[in-house]
């Protein structure tokens, strides 16, 4: 119990004393007008209140990412609830505010439209891609994941609405709308709502676990990475079969510790804020909210099941990470709690999914300036989302794995930018040029491993990881020292 408190605290500490000193690194001016008072048009540059963007942002980043990603995690054992920690205090928080920073400094533009104002249209081009890549990814399995959870309600069953396909179309049609629509007519009303109702489910959950569940992490459960007989039920024993920390963990929790697709959202609140003072609340704040959540989840995944990970392995086997959700809600909150928190991690995805295809169709109308008429964002909006219906019937599994690499990849890519950022600031750059570099030796280890790249070993694709994140330490300290030289 104490580790999870302790990790909880760690996160809420990182708010309170990390996060000034690298807003201060970031040169928020209270005074600067915001792209909201600059170019207000009534359909993205709408004035929010800074707790309603809050909300907003920390629904539109969290989904069934921080649900999803760390009951997959659990598999690894408490080591899980380590790096949701760490990688949210040093990458995840730091990454989702410069995100915030940089859009809100560039007119609240999209991300390849800032990577080439910093770099050069090459980069810019790989960012569009990339960026076009996630949030399409995103967007169906965010279609898909709340589908499944919808059609396996118990109540539903025999019924048309126990039907996968009916809760697709319905999903789909409500993106179309959403995705459509000015953002003061669904996204600012509801979405608040549905921001608070994740913040009680998760509290709710989490007292729950803490009063009723039969194994919660303890210090000797890290300690069993090193030795094994700190386990006393082989049960309970984390990844007996051998699951490569480096780098599968860093991929499969990314929602929580770090995430590239929470930076494609930056520029939905940054069009809205009407101060850049509210960006580290709106944007640092609602990330270390979600790593909250994601140590929830994790928690639950180790402890809810007194069979530990075999137990938890047989389930993720019969329906995947949201039959893990049906379990643990209707265990611990009862059958109508159950029920209400199932339908609760549906409607996250959902809310993730339509500011995804928002996001894609602001990426390419900003790439080649494209006028917000209604008949050109109709003639986006629907092959996008004709496409993506076809392909919430590839399996699942494998959309998750291209979601979740690119993910990662993204953020890498987002780490450097705010890299560069930081240099022409002559700021201290190393609070994102360190993650830049781990994000750079994980991507790339996991991309020669995994069987969606080049499926090397492990004794392999790992060094070589490393070895190239070393290269980029070293690139980035000759272009530093190059840059002092110049400067003097």
């Amino acid at each position: 119990m104490l580790i999870f408190f302790v990790c909880i605290a760690l996160l809420i500490l990182a708010y309170k004393f990390y996060s000034p000193f690298v807003e201060r690194q970031a040169g928020i001016d209270p005074t600067a007008k915001t792209p909201q008072t600059r170019f207000n048009d009534g359909v993205d540059y709408v004035e929010v209140h800074p707790v309603k963007a809050y909300l907003i942002q920390f629904l539109n980043v969290a989904g069934v990412g921080p649900i999803f990603g760390p009951i997959l995690g659990a598999l690894y054992g408490p080591v899980a609830l380590v790096w949701i920690v760490i990688g949210n205090i040093l990458g995840g928080a730091v990454h989702d505010y410069f995100s915030g920073v940089l859009s809100i400094k560039e007119d609240g533009k999209s991300l390849p439209e800032i990577a080439g104002h910093y770099f050069n249209v090459f980069f810019k081009g790989l960012m569009l891609v990339f960026t076009a890549m996630l949030l399409f990814f995103v967007g169906v399995v965010f279609i898909m994941s709340p589908a499944g959870l919808l059609s396996n309600l118990s109540f539903f069953e025999g019924t048309i609405l126990a039907g996968n396909t009916f809760w697709v179309l319905v999903i789909l049609g409500y993106y179309f709308l959403a995705t459509l629509l000015p953002i003061d007519k669904i996204i600012t009303k509801l979405y608040p709502l549905f921001g608070l109702l994740m913040i009680v489910m998760t509290l709710s959950l989490a007292v729950a676990l803490l009063f009723n569940a039969p194994h919660l992490p303890v210090a000797e459960d890290f300690l069993a990475y090193f030795d094994h007989s700190h386990y006393n039920n082989d049960l309970l024993e984390p990844n007996p079969d051998g699951l490569p920390v480096w780098p599968l963990l860093f991929v499969t929790i990314t929602c929580g510790a770090i995430s590239g697709f929470h930076s494609t959202q930056a520029p939905i609140m940054a069009r809205c804020l009407t101060n850049e003072k509210y960006v580290r609340p709106v944007y640092y704040g609602a990330m270390m909210s979600e790593g909250i959540v994601a140590c929830v989840w994790a928690t639950a995944g180790i402890a809810a099941f007194p069979g530990g990970y075999v137990e938890l392995k047989e389930i993720l086997a019969q329906g995947g990470p949201g039959l893990v959700v049906n379990q643990v809600a209707t265990s611990y909150l009862g059958v109508m709690g159950g029920i209400m928190a199932i339908i609760a991690v549906a409607v996250f995805p959902i809310t993730s999914g339509d500011t995804a295809f928002r996001s894609l169709r602001l990426t390419i109308i900003d790439a080649f300036n494209i006028p917000q008429s209604i008949r050109n964002r109709l003639l986006l909006a629907v092959p996008i989302l004709v496409i993506a219906y076809f392909m919430t019937k590839i399996d699942f599994s494998l959309i998750w794995r291209y979601f979740a690499f690119s993910n990662m990849l993204l953020s890498t890519s987002v780490l450097w930018l705010a890299t560069k950022y930081l240099f022409d600031r002559n700021a201290f750059h190393w609070i994102v040029s360190i993650p830049a570099i781990i994000g750079t030796s994980v991507t790339v280890s996991y991309i020669m491993t995994a069987g969606i790249g080049l499926g090397l070993p492990q004794g392999l694709s790992q060094p070589i990881g490393i070895a190239v994140g070393i290269m980029a330490l070293i690139a980035l300290v000759i272009t530093h020292q190059k840059r002092k030289v110049a400067a003097a």
